[in-house]
This record gives C-alpha cells, sequence and structure tokens, in this order.
C-alpha cells in the first residue's frame, strides 16, 4: 500500500457519520414528534370522547384553529406533491413510508426526517444528483 492510498484511507475513515443539518433535521423530527404527540397524549388521557371524529371536530372549534389548519393543510399538500417528485429523482429508498409516517405520526416529525434522509442520499451520491 502507497502513503498515498493509506492517506485517503484515513480520510474516508474520518468522515463525519452526521452533518450539521443532518443533525440538525433530525433534531428537528425528534421534536416535532415530542411536541405534537405530547398534546395527542393529553388529548386522549384527558377527553372522555377519544374518537377520532371528535379530535377532528375539536380543531375546528375556533376562527384561529381553522386559520392553523388551513396552513397546515397546504403546507402537507405541497410536502407531499414535492417529496414524491424528490424522492423518484433521487432514487430514495423506502420514501413511501414518509406518505404514512404524515398522517401517523405526525407533519412536523416526517417532513424533517424526510429532509434528514434526502441529505444523506445527496452526501452518500457526493453531488451526483443535478440540483436543479
Amino acid at each position: 500500500m502507497k502513503i498515498r492510498d493509506g492517506f485517503f484511507l484515513y480520510l474516508e475513515f474520518m468522515k463525519p457519520k452526521f452533518t450539521f443539518i443532518e443533525i440538525l433535521f433530525l433534531l428537528l423530527a425528534v421534536v416535532g414528534l415530542c411536541a405534537t404527540w405530547y398534546y395527542n397524549t393529553r388529548f386522549y388521557l384527558e377527553v372522555e370522547d377519544t374518537s377520532i371524529g371528535n379530535f377532528l371536530a375539536l380543531t375546528k372549534t375556533t376562527l384561529p384553529a381553522k386559520s392553523i389548519n388551513a396552513d397546515i393543510a397546504v403546507v402537507a399538500i405541497a410536502f407531499m406533491l414535492w417529496m414524491i417528485y424528490e424522492a423518484r429523482k433521487l432514487r430514495m429508498k423506502h420514501w413511501w413510508l414518509f406518505i404514512p409516517l404524515t398522517f401517523l405520526v405526525a407533519l412536523a416529525c416526517s417532513f424533517p426526517l424526510f429532509l434528514f434522509f434526502r441529505e444523506r442520499t445527496l452526501r452518500k451520491a457526493g453531488g451526483a444528483f443535478d440540483q436543479t
């Protein structure tokens, strides 16, 4: 083995497991999970009728709640469209799991988690994908 080969092997070994932005996206996914499910858990513990129908009905009780619902709905649709397009373009594996994750867990968790896996895919590809 030449010294040069050993040096490049050392550099490959010393690559960080996660970049700063990957850690940030992962942290946001955990915060999104905890923040939303804190209130979901309180709902299931404190409200007598814990049906999904009642859950959805309670989100429409005030005008500000309706405004937030409309805002989140548009963001969720835009995310889904972009996520499907981007994941297929980057040939990401198991990208479809983010769709049920969005509805079963929270958009606040699935969106940054998708961004985390997107960054990993881009980094592993070494910039081989067109960013336009």
